[in-house]
C-alpha cells in the first residue's frame, strides 16, 4: 500500500509540473507583444528642434574694422595719431587701450549668450557714437528651434519699434525705440524725441551740418557742408524694412532737437540665424540751428551691419 501510494503521489506531482510549465510557456508570447507595442509608442515621439548654427559670439570690439571706424568717428584719427603703439586682430592698427577705435566692452552676464561694444569721438562741431550688441539666442522648448526663437524675437522688437511692414510702408510709426526698453541706449541718452516721417526733411531746411567725415576745417574732421547735396530727392529715409543684410533686417531714425542738444539716432538691427544684432549710431551738434544728415548716417549704420552680416555668412 505505502508502494502504491507513493507511486501515486509522484504521478500527481509530474502532472502539476507539466502543466505549470505549459501555462508559462503559452503566457510569454503575450508578456512580449505587449514590450513590443510599448517601445513602438516611445518610437513616436517627435524628435527635438535643431540648435542654431552659432555656437558662440565674435570679440565685439574687434567685429567692426579700422576703416568703417574711421569713417564712423570723424576726429578721432586726429586722438589716435597721437597715441603711436598696435594691437593685434581685426583692428591690428587701433592703438592702445586709450584709442578711440580701441573701443570699451559692454558689460554682460554671460559672454557666451550676449556680448558689445561702444565707441565715441568728439570734434568741436559734433560728437558721435557707436555702439555693437550680439546676442546669441537659444532656445528652451524643444519643440521651437534656436533659429526660430531668433525670428520671434527680431519680429517682436520690429513691432515694438513700429516698423512698416510691405502693406503699411506708406505709413511710418511716429514713436517707438526697437528694442530700448531691454538695453537701453547704449550710450546713456535719452530718447526723447519723435521719429520723422520723412528722416531727410529735416536736413533740407538747414544748410551747413558736418555730413562729410572729411573736413574742412582742419583736424576736426567735421565739415560744414550741405547735407542735402548727397541726398536724392525720392530717396526712403523713413524707419523701413531692409534687404541684403541677414536673414531679417530694419532700420529706426529719430530726430530729438530737445532742450538737451539736437541729435539723430539711427537703430539697425538684423538676425543672422540664431543671433540678433544691433547697431546704434547717433550724432550730437553743437549748433542747434542745424540737424545731422538722415542719409549719411543711415549709410554708415548699414556700412557696420554690412561688415558684421558678412562675417556672419563666411563662418
Amino acid at each position: 500500500m505505502q508502494r502504491r501510494a507513493r507511486t501515486y503521489l509522484t504521478g500527481v506531482a509530474l502532472a502539476v509540473m507539466l502543466s505549470g510549465g505549459l501555462t508559462a510557456c503559452t503566457g510569454s508570447p503575450d508578456e512580449g507583444n505587449g514590450e513590443d507595442t510599448k517601445a513602438g509608442n516611445s518610437s513616436s515621439a517627435p524628435p527635438p528642434a535643431e540648435p542654431g548654427k552659432y555656437r558662440t559670439l565674435p570679440e565685439p570690439c574687434g567685429a567692426v574694422g579700422i576703416e568703417t571706424l574711421k569713417k564712423l568717428l570723424p576726429g578721432a584719427e586726429a586722438a589716435e595719431s597721437t597715441s603711436g603703439s598696435t594691437t593685434s586682430g581685426k583692428n591690428a592698427e587701433a592703438g592702445p587701450d586709450s584709442s578711440p577705435y580701441k573701443g570699451e566692452a559692454t558689460v554682460t552676464y554671460d559672454t557666451d549668450r550676449r556680448v558689445g561694444c561702444r565707441w565715441k569721438s568728439a570734434t568741436s562741431l559734433a560728437t558721435r557714437h557707436l555702439a555693437v550688441d550680439l546676442e546669441r539666442v537659444v532656445s528652451y522648448d524643444p519643440a521651437v528651434s534656436d533659429d526660430k526663437r531668433a525670428q520671434l524675437l527680431y519680429d517682436e522688437r520690429a513691432g515694438q519699434a513700429e516698423i512698416p511692414t510691405g502693406e503699411d510702408s506708406g505709413s511710418p510709426s511716429e514713436d517707438g525705440n526697437g528694442d530700448e526698453g531691454e538695453n537701453g541706449d547704449a550710450n546713456g541718452d535719452a530718447k526723447g524725441g519723435d521719429k520723422s516721417e520723412d528722416a531727410g526733411s529735416q536736413d533740407a531746411e538747414n544748410k551747413g551740418d558736418d555730413g562729410s567725415e572729411k573736413s574742412d576745417s582742419g583736424a576736426n574732421g567735421e565739415s560744414d557742408k550741405d547735407p542735402d547735396a548727397s541726398q536724392s530727392p525720392d530717396e526712403d529715409l523713413s524707419p523701413r524694412t531692409l534687404d541684403g543684410i541677414g536673414d531679417n533686417a530694419y532700420i529706426d531714425d529719430q530726430l530729438d532737437t530737445a532742450d538737451s542738444g539736437v541729435h539723430r539716432d539711427i537703430t539697425l538691427v538684423f538676425r543672422s540665424a540664431n543671433v540678433i544684432a544691433t547697431i546704434r549710431y547717433d550724432q550730437w551738434l553743437t549748433d542747434k540751428r542745424r540737424t545731422p544728415d538722415s542719409a549719411e548716417l543711415q549709410e554708415k549704420a548699414r556700412s557696420v551691419a554690412e561688415e558684421l552680416a558678412g562675417d556672419f555668412d563666411d563662418n
